[in-house]
């Protein structure tokens, strides 16, 4: 349909409508112009609103935090597929007086994400087993109390204490599965636990979870050649970009070279976020404009990685829901074009869960491994929650290795898994 004709057809139809037969034509081209003023006008507001929202982006990374981490989730909403929210770091620009002096560890509640600036790069010798009691605190309250009081108001390890304890387990979220197969565990080897004698009860419980942990390996995998590649995944606001942050850190203090390549390019001031990280870590950070490929940000940051001889790559990727097939599809791109330029990367595949969101952890960690074959588990915020069950239950269920947890905010916080020592700091005293 020509424009005259269009215009033709919008002038009678305002002619019935009411205007004068002798002015529909020009009404019509008065229209006509009027909606494209308007539509131009709404075009350049929001330029001008993408403009000032890249902007203050920027010179909110240099002056005043950004966002926290809660703040950016609830700005991009649930289940918001291109705003995508990993954790925003808190992070403020150091003063020359501030960079002479070391930093000091900032107060948080637990679980709560600390600034960059506030992580202490050193840990007190001696503290390694107090900070993963203290990090336990309230899955131990949840569970070991609970027992307490359990055992005390019992005179005997009957079918009604056996069903207060599957009670008291699935609470603390070790999951219907794994605490079926404690409790019937523990049922067979009621014998060995004499009457009055609570302390052996742990002890049998502990080896029974113990049984069902699978710690990651001690080492990163050596690669034949080239970099050690982590691709780290991961739903919105689990603590991606601050768990790559710590892991930076860590390596760089052991000597390595990193780099880190800033694949969020959906989520405002992610890849700013990751340079934070990266200046402080002492790591190179590889990014593109926001809203590019993450696939060819990939390619670039494997590519810079060999040229300059780095020893690890850590690949960042944007916050997704795990039920978006098109997006795990992403993940899946992002592999293959890094085995083209590294071959066998990534070396390892890490999955950040939060331990606060309890089962449905489990439920993440099932479809990601199913999509983009993770290799490990990097558990955040264990200090923060009461389901610390759910360590067992991802192991146990999913047959897949913890490989780090978080506990606390210093860098020294995330650390390796030990399956021994999260039993023992668990059942401590008891």
């Amino acid at each position: 349909m020509n424009f005259e004709l269009w215009l033709n057809k919008l002038s009678d139809f305002l002619v019935e409508a009411g205007i004068p037969p002798e002015h529909g034509p020009m009404a019509a081209l008065g229209l006509v112009f009027l909606s494209m003023t308007l539509l131009s006008l709404v075009f350049v507001l929001l330029l001008l609103k993408r403009n000032y929202r890249s902007k203050g982006a920027q010179v909110e990374m240099t002056a005043e935090p950004v966002l926290t981490e809660d703040e950016a989730e609830t700005e991009a909403g649930p289940g918001t597929e291109s705003e995508t929210v990993d954790e925003v770091v808190e992070e403020k620009k150091p003063s020359s007086a501030e960079e002479e002096s070391p930093p000091v560890e900032a107060e948080a509640a637990p679980g709560e994400e600390t600034s960059v600036a506030a992580l202490p790069d050193e840990e007190e010798p001696g503290s390694l087993f107090q900070r993963m009691r203290q990090g336990l605190a309230r899955t131990r309250s949840s569970l070991v109390d609970r027992m307490d009081s359990l055992i005390g108001s019992h005179t005997s390890l009957d079918d009604e204490f056996l069903e207060e304890l599957e009670e008291i387990l699935i609470t603390a979220d070790f999951g219907m599965q794994t605490t079926q197969e404690l409790v019937q565990a523990l049922t067979g080897r009621l014998k060995e636990i004499e009457q009055g004698e609570p302390g052996q009860l742990y002890q049998v419980l502990g080896e029974e979870i113990r049984a069902r942990l699978q710690a990651g390996e001690p080492d990163w995998p050596t690669p034949d050649s080239g970099p050690l590649v982590i691709m780290v995944v991961g739903v919105n606001g689990v603590g991606k970009t601050t768990t790559i942050g710590k892991l930076a850190k860590q390596f760089v203090d052991q000597g390595k070279k990193v780099v880190l390549g800033a694949g969020d390019t959906f989520r405002a001031a992610a890849a700013e976020q990751l340079e934070v990280w990266g200046e402080r870590a002492g790591a190179e950070v590889v990014r593109h404009v926001e809203g590019s490929d993450p696939a060819a940000v990939a390619f670039d940051s494997a590519k810079a990685a060999v040229a300059r001889n780095a020893d690890v790559l850590i690949l960042d990727t944007a916050g997704r829901l795990h039920t978006k097939v098109n997006l795990m599809e992403e993940l899946k791109k992002i592999r293959r074009v890094v085995d083209r330029e590294i071959p066998g990367a990534p070396h390892e595949t890490l999955l950040v869960l939060d331990a606060t969101t309890g089962q449905n952890a489990l439920i993440q960690a099932r479809t990601f491994q199913t999509a983009v074959e993770v290799s490990g588990i990097a558990l955040t915020k264990l200090d923060g929650t009461a389901k610390g069950g759910i360590v067992v239950a991802i192991s146990s269920q999913l047959d897949l290795p913890v490989r780090l947890i978080g506990i606390g905010e210093g860098v020294a916080d995330l650390r390796p898994f030990d399956a021994d020592e999260f039993v023992a700091a668990l059942f401590a005293n008891n």
